[in-house]
């Protein structure tokens, strides 16, 4: 008799989640609705609690191998490190970290590579956190700041960082000329990012436009881009040195949806933690997961990877441009 009510219950909890979903779209309207929902989700804890301290994918290698969720989301930044050369820097580069969240990734660059790390974020909530989780001796700052307006003077870090904050950001050829803008000569732009298929080769069908809609709608994302999109858009600033190179990191990450549900199902103390309104808010982002893998798996969403070299001076900058145009 006790399962029969314990089923009941979770799927009255199953029925309740799914009409928030449904009911309570979180559509992007401006970058405060954005700050607004990671202040609520970081002043909650509960996403901390299941994802960590990186509130990003976690690589699994290539192919994937069963893992660790948290040790996965550590792995990635180990992963984009040497992806993008960053290991190969001196200790005390400068690094701008854009879209930092509570700074798990700003960490382990000032702690693990000894670097110089600025952590920005929209949301005051999550600065707040950052600093907290953030120890005695770890040169890692954290500040409120906009991506598409930093605050930054020109030429003022040897490396620009950033990981899955893309989606967020309306305006993408402002974010990239915002991150190149404020990187040194010589200096490295690395980011991660949650894209769409380029929809200019093969346009979105018919039950693809209604899964993106929904994917836009519940996270406050304004538009996905492509990895060739986005890439152009680097480009296009007339700040590169030679080519924006980008990889697809699509089935490195790819568990990392199925694993953040089962984080619920391993992690049960979570119920008694958040109680039965955050039981409903965890239920509440269970379609949004489940969208995401559907998305990737299919794909009709790529995570892509992106590293630029700013040029060495305008003068440089001028004449790749004018090569360009002779060449076309």
């Amino acid at each position: 008799m006790f399962l029969y009510y314990l089923l009941g219950f979770l799927l009255l909890l199953l029925v309740v989640g799914i009409a928030l979903y449904f009911l309570t779209p979180r559509s992007y309207e401006s970058s405060e609705t954005v700050a607004n929902s990671y202040d609520e989700w970081t002043q909650d804890g509960i996403l901390e609690f299941y994802w960590g301290e990186h509130i990003h994918l976690g690589h699994y290698g290539s192919p994937p191998q069963r893992k660790d969720f948290l040790t996965a989301k550590s792995d990635f930044v180990h992963e984009m490190v040497k992806w993008g050369g960053l290991d190969k820097l001196s200790r005390g580069t400068t690094v701008l970290d854009v879209g930092c969240g509570i700074g798990g990734s700003t960490r382990i660059l000032a702690k693990d590579y000894g670097f110089d790390v600025t952590g920005i974020t929209i949301s005051p909530k999550q600065v707040q956190r950052a600093q907290e989780l953030t120890p005695e001796g770890v040169d890692a700052k954290f500040q409120v700041d906009d991506a598409l307006a930093l605050s930054f003077p020109d030429n003022s870090f040897d490396v620009v960082w950033s990981i899955e904050a893309g989606p967020h950001m309306p305006d993408k050829a402002k974010y990239a000329e915002e991150m190149m803008r404020v990187l040194k000569p010589g200096g490295i732009l690395v980011v991660a990012d949650w894209n769409q298929r380029d929809d200019r080769q093969k346009p979105l069908n018919f039950w693809e436009k209604p899964v993106m809609k929904q994917l836009l709608e519940q996270w406050s994302h304004p538009a996905f881009s492509s990895i060739e999109g986005f890439s152009e858009l680097i480009a296009e600033t007339g700040l590169v040195e030679g080519e924006v190179v980008t990889a697809d990191w699509t089935q490195e990450t790819i568990p990392s949806w199925l694993d953040s549900i089962w984080q619920g199902v391993i992690r049960p103390q979570g119920m008694i933690r958040f109680g039965f309104s955050g039981i409903i808010k965890s239920i509440r982002e269970v379609p949004t997961l489940l969208l995401m893998r559907l998305a990737f798996g299919s794909g009709l969403c790529r995570f892509g990877m992106f590293r630029a070299v700013k040029v060495s001076s305008i003068s440089s900058s001028t004449e790749n441009t004018e090569a360009e145009v002779v060449k076309m």
